[in-house]
């Protein structure tokens, strides 16, 4: 157990109870506080009393699935979602990306990646937090403004809502605007993955976030060099 994990809320939303109890166990063996929810209502009564750290969210459940408790999880308070879906399909990522959820595995998975993934989501949002409080200065690429302070974002001018990955991920676009990045380098500045995730899945969790965010600020400021990564460009 880590001091670092010690006072962490996890709550694991899976409605295949041996899954469920499987997370559980391996989270409190790894320090975490863990609440266990089996269907959307309840999942979404516990986050709202919990005020977990983070969720970990089967997309398919009873009572509604785990997009809607996803919509209204984030509705209420901004918390890292790492979703967890039997199906790779893209349209599905996306759907989940652009309800509010941060990352996401696909099953069949092992605990050592689901652990991996939270720990990094984070510390993603303790990095997040050390750089409001130091009030860095706003950015511009184009017609894109990013405020990296008030983690807020506007195109040509009017407010766009990203999710907290989304905006980290432009905000590392636009910190070298015009350079292109890897996904290798994308992974471990955005996601703070090491050398270990050089997988198909980490590949995937970068173009799909990539795709995402195009759709919000854009398709043709955000250039493609195939093999490699991606660049922000500098449009109007």
């Amino acid at each position: 157990m880590t001091s670092t994990t010690a006072a962490r809320i996890a709550l694991v939303v899976e409605d295949e109870r041996t899954i469920n109890d499987a997370l559980a166990q391996r989270l409190r063996a790894e320090g975490y506080q863990v609440e266990q929810a089996f269907d959307g209502p309840s999942a979404v009564d516990l986050a709202a009393s919990v005020r977990p750290d983070v969720v970990l969210l089967d997309v398919m459940l009873p009572g509604f699935d785990g997009l809607e408790v996803c919509r209204r999880i984030q509705a209420e308070r901004p918390v890292p979602v790492l979703m967890l879906t039997a199906r790779d399909d893209e349209a599905d990522v996306l759907v989940g990306l652009g309800v509010g959820a941060d990352d996401y595995l696909t099953k069949p998975f092992s605990m050592r990646e689901v652990v991996a993934r939270v720990a990094a989501l984070l510390r993603r949002v303790e990095r997040a937090a050390a750089l409001a409080d130091e009030r860095p200065a706003a950015l511009r690429v184009g017609g894109v403004g990013i405020d990296p302070g008030t983690r807020r974002t506007t195109v040509a001018g009017e407010p766009v809502h990203l999710t907290p990955t989304e905006f980290d991920l432009l905000l590392c676009l636009a910190r070298e605007a015009g350079q292109v990045l890897s996904r290798e380098r994308l992974l471990r500045d955005v996601w703070d993955w090491g050398d270990a995730w050089g997988s198909a899945s980490a590949t995937r969790t970068v173009d799909s976030h990539v795709k995402a965010l195009r759709a919000k600020v854009g398709a043709a400021r955000i250039r493609t060099v195939h093999g490699v990564g991606y660049a922000l460009e500098d449009l109007p």
